[in-house]
């Protein structure tokens, strides 16, 4: 009986774990972004890091990530501008030809979701 419990209860767990983890975007280096940007364009993905630039007003602007491979800008519209340093998780969706404040951004992640 306590055999047959077991086995349930690793098959639920193997179930709910596999559940969570094709629900999640996918976490990509800002290097292996900036090296391939076409095969993430329009592609939802989480990168993570700190805050080295930031402006805007009014919870909209954009803010460099840097996670030590390399640095992206990320647009916030609804959620935000974190400030300088503060440590960040950001999922959105990759951009390009991005302009705002008077600046053309190249390559953008535009975000999707509340910071973790």
């Amino acid at each position: 009986m306590s055999i047959l419990r077991n086995r349930i209860v690793a098959a639920v767990i193997l179930v709910v774990t596999v559940l969570c983890l094709t629900g999640c975007p996918p976490r990509a280096s800002i290097a292996e972004i900036n090296r391939d940007p076409g095969r993430y364009m329009g592609k939802e993905l989480t990168i993570a890091g700190r805050v080295s630039d930031s402006f805007g007003a009014l919870s909209t602007g954009v803010f460099q990530v840097d996670d030590g491979t390399g640095t992206m800008w990320v647009y916030s519209q609804n959620y935000g501008v974190p400030s300088n340093g503060a440590k960040v998780s950001v999922t959105g969706k990759l951009e390009q030809g991005f302009n705002f404040g008077g600046r053309t951004f190249v390559a953008i992640l535009r975000e999707t979701q509340p910071r973790h």
